[in-house]
């Protein structure tokens, strides 16, 4: 499953997306609410099928400007995360769900797209912050001591739920 980071994002970006710069993760995190948080203006969770791939992007429909995406190939019960940070940045994505935290050791490379770093990561499906999004339907992302939540619009929940069956 793995893919470059480059062409991890530029699928990514095709596929439906948008992107946002991250700050290094800070090392001890708590989560701060485990409340569902509002669906942002302009912003939602989009998901492409693709032969024996799906990606899941949460963005701005129709651009390039995602925050945070995943993507999987059929059954293989596993997923790639994708985002930006800073040049310098930690390399790790920091992510938490409805009291789940986990910290996902990431890969950084130099976009040529952006002047930013693309991190990637792999995770197993049935890490508990996923399964927690797969059940809550939303999930946040720290950028340093700053936390962004990533929910849906009603009438998207369901790209959630059928990625993660797609996925395994």
């Amino acid at each position: 499953m793995r893919l470059s980071a480059l062409a991890l994002l530029t699928a990514t970006v095709l596929t439906a997306a948008a992107c946002a710069s991250v700050e290094p993760a800070s090392p001890a995190l708590t989560s701060v609410s485990a409340g569902a948080p509002a669906p942002v203006d302009g912003y939602d969770w989009m998901l492409t099928l693709d032969g024996e791939e799906a990606h899941l992007v949460w963005g701005v429909p129709e651009s390039d400007d995602i925050a945070l995406g995943l993507n999987c190939r059929r059954g293989a019960g596993r997923t790639g995360l994708v985002t930006l940070a800073e040049e310098g940045a930690e390399p790790v994505i920091v992510l938490e769900s409805g009291g789940d935290t986990a910290r996902f050791p990431a890969e950084g490379e130099l976009s040529l797209l952006h002047e930013a770093l693309i991190l990637t990561a792999e995770a197993p499906t049935s890490e508990p912050v996923l399964q927690r999004f797969r059940r809550l339907g939303w999930i946040a992302q720290w950028h340093g001591d700053e936390r962004a939540a990533y929910a849906p619009h009603p009438g998207s929940e369901p790209n959630i739920e059928r990625y993660f069956a797609f996925c395994g």
